[in-house]
């Protein structure tokens, strides 16, 4: 996972350069502090999937550009088979599977997402990014922090959110919980 991280801070190093846009204006751009992007940008910090997605739409790539170095192709159509899909090793709370990485174009990013049980005393990690999400539950029981509210989602539930709010998500029972992530 490492030097997957690495190999991804490189990508956006290069394209702040290639616009020549400064880090700081980037830290701006993002609303976090200069000193965490740089730390993003060095490869030493893993980077959330919104902000990366953040950072995709600023450069006008796609996101597996971002995380793959490769340019998706597929115009028609992009098939993944049962247990496929690019592994996106993004927080260590969750497990991102893309699941339509070589589409181009697409308007919005599939993921199918698994989330560890950690124990209940450890506090839900929160992140933000524009735009919306939808999650639907497929194994599991699901704890999602938004904003001031907590939900619970069962095998079957869904939630659509605007993700600009801050929210997490804990595995509840001391089982995993699998959902599907669609961020618009």
């Amino acid at each position: 996972m490492e030097e997957q991280i690495k190999q991804i801070a490189e990508r956006i190093k290069g394209l702040r350069d290639i616009y020549g846009i400064t880090a700081e204006d980037m830290a701006k751009d993002l609303a976090i502090s200069k000193e965490l992007y740089e730390q993003y940008e060095s490869g030493c910090v893993d980077i959330p999937v919104g902000v990366l997605y953040q950072i995709a739409h600023k450069f006008n790539v796609h996101l597996s550009s971002l995380l793959t170095g490769e340019e998706p192709r597929l115009h028609v159509y992009a098939l993944t088979r049962k247990g496929g899909g690019v592994s996106v090793e993004r927080r260590k709370e969750y497990q991102y599977k893309s699941l339509a990485s070589h589409f181009v174009h697409k308007k919005a990013e599939p993921f199918l997402v698994t989330v560890e049980p950690n124990g209940n005393d450890v506090p839900v990690s929160l992140n933000s990014h524009p735009g919306q999400e939808f999650d639907f539950v497929l194994e599991g029981t699901l704890k999602i922090v938004l904003g001031d509210y907590e939900v619970v989602l069962n095998e079957g539930d869904s939630l659509y959110y605007d993700s600009s709010v801050p929210h997490g998500m804990k595995a509840l029972n001391g089982k995993p919980a699998k959902f599907l992530a669609m961020i618009l």
